[in-house]
C-alpha cells in the first residue's frame, strides 16, 4: 500500500528546511508585528521550526489549540521537540507582552470549524482578537475540498486588518510522482493497493505502478468497507464490512439513523406545528379545540390571523370527518395533517412537520 496524494505531481517533494527558511524571511520583513503561524499539529518538524525562528527573534510562544498543545507537550517530553527555557508561555500571558515579542503557534490551517483560528477569524476566540497588522502564517495547502472554507477564513482576516501569508510557507508531507517511483523500485511490490487520496489520485497511482511493469490484475482499488483478500498468488475484493460515520448522540452510539436525522433537519428549517383537538369517545364529535401550537415556524402572537385561519382549515377537515362518520384516530389525523399543510403551503410556501393531538373524552 502505498500514500496517492501527490501522485499527481511531477518531480520530488521539497525538503522542510525550505520552510525553515521562509520563516525567517516572515520573522525579518514583520519585526514589529504579532506573528501567528497556523499548520498542522502533527507536523512536529514545522513546530520545531517556528520555535526555532522565534528564538533567533528573541519572541515567546503561546500555544493554542487543545491538538496543538498537546502535541507540543508530548514530543517535548520525548524529547523530539526542543524548546529553550522560558521561551513558551501561557495564552492568557500574550497581553502582558508588546506585539513585536510574541509569535502564536496555532491549529486550524484547513479552516476547521472548531479550531483556534476559525474561532478567531469568527471574532469567537476568548484570549486572542485579530487586529489590524497581525501577521498570519498559512503553513499547509489546503487539502482536496477544503479550499472554500480555507478562503473563507483568509476573507475574514482581511477585514479584520490581519496579513495573511500562505505563498512557500509549506512543502507537502506527501511523495511526488519520482519518490513513489522510486519506492516501487526498491520494494518491486507482487500485489498493489493505492491508498490516501481521492478516487483520481488512486487511479493515477495504479496507472504510474502499471508504467514500472505491474501487471493490472495484481492491483485493486478499494473503497471505504471493501475486503482485500490476499494469497500467495491472488490479491482481491472479497465482500464488505460495514463502515462510514457512526454517528454520537447522548449515550447512544449509531442508534441515530436516517429518518430520525431528516426529521431534525426538517425540524431546523421549517419548524413544527402541533394541533390539539380534544373528541368525544362515542360520537366523535369535536368537544374542544382545535388549538395550534407554533415552535420554530412563526411566532404566533405576529401572525394571530394566519393562526385563526389554521384552525378554521382543521375544523373544516374534522366537519368532515364527522359527516362521512369516520373515527380511525388515524384517518382523522391524516385528513388533517393533508389539509393544513396545504393551506401553510399556500400561505407561506414553507412546510413544517404537522403533529395532530387527538384525545378522548
Amino acid at each position: 500500500m502505498a500514500d496517492s496524494t501527490n501522485v499527481e505531481r511531477p518531480g520530488f517533494t521539497q525538503s522542510e528546511k525550505m520552510v525553515g527558511q521562509k520563516f525567517e524571511d516572515v520573522f525579518t520583513n514583520h519585526q514589529d508585528k504579532r506573528i501567528m503561524v497556523a499548520t498542522f499539529a502533527s507536523n512536529v518538524d514545522r513546530v520545531q521550526q517556528i520555535i526555532n525562528a522565534a528564538d533567533k527573534f528573541k519572541r515567546k510562544v503561546a500555544v493554542i489549540g487543545r491538538s496543538m498543545s498537546n502535541v507540543v507537550k508530548t514530543a517535548s517530553e520525548l524529547g523530539y521537540l526542543s524548546i529553550p527555557e522560558k521561551i513558551l508561555i501561557d495564552v492568557n500571558e500574550v497581553k502582558r507582552f508588546k506585539d513585536e515579542e510574541i509569535v502564536i503557534i496555532m491549529t486550524g490551517s484547513q479552516g476547521e470549524p472548531m479550531a483556534a483560528l476559525s474561532r478567531m477569524a469568527a471574532s469567537e476566540h476568548k484570549q486572542i482578537e485579530i487586529k489590524p497588522g497581525d501577521v498570519v502564517v498559512l503553513s499547509s495547502t489546503p487539502i482536496p475540498g477544503n479550499e472554500k472554507t480555507v478562503s473563507k477564513i483568509v476573507n475574514e482576516l482581511a477585514k479584520k486588518g490581519a496579513n495573511v501569508i500562505r505563498e512557500d510557507t509549506h512543502v507537502s508531507g506527501h511523495a511526488a510522482q519520482e519518490e513513489l517511483k522510486l519506492l516501487h523500485a526498491l520494494v518491486k511490490p507482487k500485489f498493489f493497493i493505492p491508498v490516501h487520496g481521492e478516487y483520481r489520485h488512486l487511479q493515477k497511482h495504479a496507472e504510474l505502478a502499471m508504467e514500472l511493469g505491474m501487471k493490472r490484475n495484481n492491483i485493486q482499488i478499494l473503497s471505504i468497507g471493501e475486503v482485500a483478500e490476499l494469497t500467495q498468488d491472488t490479491c482481491k475484493m472479497a465482500g464488505t464490512v460495514s463502515s462510514g460515520q457512526v454517528l454520537v448522540d447522548g449515550l447512544g452510539v449509531g442508534d441515530v439513523g436516517n429518518i430520525v436525522l431528516r426529521d431534525r433537519k426538517h425540524l431546523s428549517q421549517d419548524g413544527l406545528l402541533i394541533v390539539v383537538m380534544t373528541l368525544e369517545k362515542e360520537s366523535g364529535f369535536v368537544v374542544a379545540g382545535p388549538d395550534i401550537i407554533s415552535r420554530g415556524f412563526v411566532y404566533v402572537r405576529e401572525a394571530e390571523n394566519l393562526m385563526e385561519e389554521a384552525k378554521a382549515i382543521v375544523r373544516k377537515a374534522l366537519e368532515r370527518c364527522e359527516q362521512k362518520h369516520i373515527v380511525e384516530w388515524s384517518q382523522i389525523k391524516t385528513i388533517v395533517k393533508d389539509d393544513l399543510r396545504e393551506f401553510v403551503w399556500q400561505k407561506t410556501k414553507r412546510s413544517p412537520m404537522i403533529l395532530p393531538i387527538i384525545m378522548e373524552v
